[in-house]
């Protein structure tokens, strides 16, 4: 009788592993668009000339569509989104357009010549922000599920870097004890004397000294066996009101999402990052603006962004992906969200706070914190080459 209990719970652990597996597989195809790579079959002999693939627009932006108007043989074009919205810019009065900025547009014209310049100022506008959504004239449906509960311990590792201030992170890591007493914490520290930190579960990691804070998130995040992390810094401090689970809830709902941040104190810190593109020579520009851009449905006080402050839940394979530049030593954290700009998506959330302790820098700290002008000036050329930029606005 012993024996089949033992059999009958192994076969249910394994069964609630299958399950959890599959539902993994599913949402590893949400994330990666598996789900609209659909067939696209064009009528034999249309006379319209259109994108079929490859043409990329802006979130929220307008944008023209690219074709040859020079096909079009008859005199009235009827054209259907899902997505977006369509507009024609510039109507003049005897233009016949119907359904201007709606999913659903009309041109039409007794003049050939006409309607083809019309078609010439065709824009589309897409009403839904996603950085991995496709407009194919046919509604799609993407059906989103919570996973099977797991224990938070078993899915989210706190990563800390440290440096220098061990008073503090002791305070932090005691914090984190209070509230979720079993947690993976990882420490990548990169101080000029190390000194021990100790505790259960703890993995405490040497670097060479001062080898920069994105050294050490590379080194935190490449040592992650959990689906997620939550990003804290090492003078945080958990409040009894921080929750990890309120992170993991709306990326088990929301498996696209790759990132979502919290508040620091009443700092939310999130911001759009602003690309205008350059010519191939000089490169574009970014400006770091700070608002951000659409609701994330289904969840109050949580919108999408291109960043957040650094107190966040980041899916660990997205992350990884994208990486810390090691180049990049003391001032940085914009950078991180410019290099995952149209590969994370990103949202911050209202509420989900954590503390900031209160404390004086020391002057080695600070030294370190505050570098000289000529650090900034080498990131600027750093970014010039690597991202392509004549320009970064903050």
């Amino acid at each position: 009788r012993v024996h089949t209990k033992q059999g009958e719970t192994a076969f249910n652990e394994l069964d609630d592993l299958q399950k959890r597996r599959a539902e993994e597989f599913r949402h590893y195809q949400i994330r990666s668009g598996k789900e609209n790579d659909v067939l696209i079959l064009v009528p034999a002999n249309t006379p319209l000339q259109y994108p079929m693939r490859g043409f990329r627009v802006t979130p929220m932006n307008k944008t023209l569509i690219p074709g040859d108007s020079n096909y079009i043989k008859s005199l009235k074009v009827s054209l259907r989104v899902q997505k977006g919205v369509l507009s024609v810019m510039n109507v003049q009065e005897g233009e016949q357009v119907d359904g201007q900025n709606e999913k659903h547009l009309s041109i039409s014209s007794s003049s050939l010549q006409q309607l083809n310049d019309l078609l010439s100022r065709l824009t589309y506008t897409s009403t839904i922000y996603h950085i991995k959504t496709e407009d194919l004239g046919i509604s799609g449906h993407i059906i989103v599920s919570h996973s099977l509960s797991v224990d938070v311990n078993s899915q989210v590792t706190v990563l800390i870097k440290a440096f220098l201030r061990y008073k503090e992170l002791n305070v932090l890591i005691n914090s984190i004890r209070q509230n979720y007493p079993k947690i993976k914490i990882i420490v990548a520290d990169d101080s000029l004397n190390p000194e021990k930190v100790v505790g259960d579960n703890i993995e405490h990691y040497i670097m060479p000294p001062a080898q920069g804070w994105f050294a050490g998130r590379n080194l935190a995040v490449s040592q992650v066996t959990t689906k997620y992390f939550l990003w804290v810094d090492d003078d945080f401090v958990f409040l009894n009101e921080t929750r990890i689970e309120s992170f993991v809830n709306i990326m088990e709902a929301v498996p696209e999402l790759d990132v979502v941040g919290g508040q620091v104190e009443g700092n939310q810190f999130a911001f759009q990052l602003q690309y205008e593109e350059g010519n191939s020579e000089e490169g574009g520009c970014i400006t770091r603006v700070s608002r951000t851009h659409a609701p994330l449905p289904g969840f109050d006080g949580c919108f999408f962004a291109d960043g957040v402050v650094n107190y966040f839940l980041g899916r660990t394979e997205a992350v990884r992906r994208v990486g810390f530049d090691p180049f990049l030593k003391r001032v940085a954290h914009t950078e991180f969200f410019v290099d995952g700009l149209g590969d994370l998506l990103v949202a911050t959330c209202k509420g989900f706070r954590i503390g900031h302790q209160k404390h004086g820098s020391t002057n080695k700290y600070s030294s370190y914190r505050h570098p000289p002008k000529s650090d900034s000036e080498a990131k600027m050329t750093h970014h010039f080459f690597k991202n392509h930029l004549k320009c970064i606005k903050y």
